[in-house]
């Protein structure tokens, strides 16, 4: 089954039409709001370059957790 989504309001215009197999390789900076400083910012601090780097940063996939967590213990 074909799963459509539409992700204008998180990406930048120029990676609107990419697929979601393309975005996991594309810079941070294809999402909306993320600036090239910032995206050179996470590259300096924690080696983020791509989507995928920061979906799997341990720090952001740990901050994730406790945000979950906390809305279940609620």
């Amino acid at each position: 089954m074909a799963v459509s989504v539409n992700l204008d309001e998180v990406l930048i215009e120029a990676h609107r039409s990419s697929s979601v197999n393309d975005l996991v390789n594309a810079p941070v900076s294809a999402l909306s709001g993320i600036t090239e400083a910032d995206a050179e910012g996470l590259r300096l601090a924690f080696g983020i370059n791509t989507i995928g780097d920061l979906a799997n940063n341990a720090f952001v996939r740990a901050a994730v957790a406790i945000v979950e967590m906390a809305k279940v213990a609620q």
